[in-house]
């Protein structure tokens, strides 16, 4: 019988925190005595690094600037942070694990503090609309391939 010398495939989840948040407030609080009718431009990024041998550590960015009319009511920040041992899989999977599904797996927390830091601010919860990463992801893919096939 041979022997499996491929290690089994482990994806899990070792720690969750917030890297960084940040909450401005610059027209407060004359803000508070207009009509709320709030534009929001919403920014997402990620980044993920190798820790150790099968640990990284994946950093969801979600900026969220909030205007009403012409004036920036508020702009939250929250850096959602994650280490995850992802092991056994291939180059390719691994990609895929950190850019979509650890992507999946820290949304929620970042928008759960989202809400919470703008109604701390004294606005009402700013809730975010679901994220479809695994189409975030598979744009990205493309486009890098697109990019690749310039460069030739």
């Amino acid at each position: 019988m041979a022997e499996n010398k491929n290690p089994e495939n482990q994806f899990s989840i070792q720690k969750l925190y917030i890297k960084d948040a940040s909450f401005e407030s610059p027209s407060t609080p004359t803000v508070f005595n207009e009509k709320w009718a709030p534009e929001i431009e919403l920014n997402l990024n990620n980044t993920s690094k190798k820790v150790s041998d099968g640990q990284f550590e994946v950093v969801l960015s979600v900026t969220a600037t909030v205007k009403n009319e012409t004036k920036t009511a508020f702009l939250v920040e929250v850096h959602q942070a994650g280490i995850f041992q992802i092991e056994g899989f291939n180059e390719d999977d691994t990609k895929y694990i950190l850019g979509s599904q650890c992507m999946n797996i820290l949304f929620p927390f970042a928008r759960e503090a989202i809400s919470d830091l703008s109604n701390r601010g004294g606005f009402p919860p700013l809730l975010l609309n679901p994220v479809n990463f695994d189409a975030l992801y598979a744009q990205a893919v493309q486009q890098n391939s697109t990019k690749d096939e310039v460069k030739h």
